[in-house]
């Protein structure tokens, strides 16, 4: 299995991002927040990290590769569950700048935490 996030898996679309904020459901690990939908399309994920907590574009985009890369190591536990229909929003809801060990280890407990739900 190949551990990628591919174009056709980022979430881009603004009416499924706004309908996701409005309609979504959403579980937390802190310092991570997992807001999500059942979608009838294939599986869609998106990164964000508040620009209120981090000024410097540096640190937001630092924080989003984390993120992105913590989501792609661990997509394996979502895709041996069979869940493909759901659009999927990760926020770093932290003001303290993160390391990868932090990222990867809240990545794992926020999507088991999905998952059981």
């Amino acid at each position: 299995m190949k551990l990628t996030y591919n174009k056709h898996e980022k979430l881009k679309s603004q009416k499924t991002i706004e309908k996701l904020f409005l309609d979504g459901q959403s579980v937390s690990a802190y310092p991570l927040r997992l807001v999500y939908l059942k979608h009838g399309d294939s599986r869609k994920v998106g990164v964000s990290v508040s620009k209120r907590n981090f000024k410097r574009a540096v640190d937001r985009i630092r924080i989003k590769r984390l993120l992105r890369e913590a989501y792609r190591l661990n997509k394996p536990v979502l895709i041996n569950n069979e869940v493909n229909d759901y659009t999927l929003m990760i926020l770093y809801i932290s003001k303290d700048m993160p390391d990868f060990e932090l990222i990867n280890t809240k990545m794992k407990a926020l999507l088991t935490k999905f998952l059981s739900k």
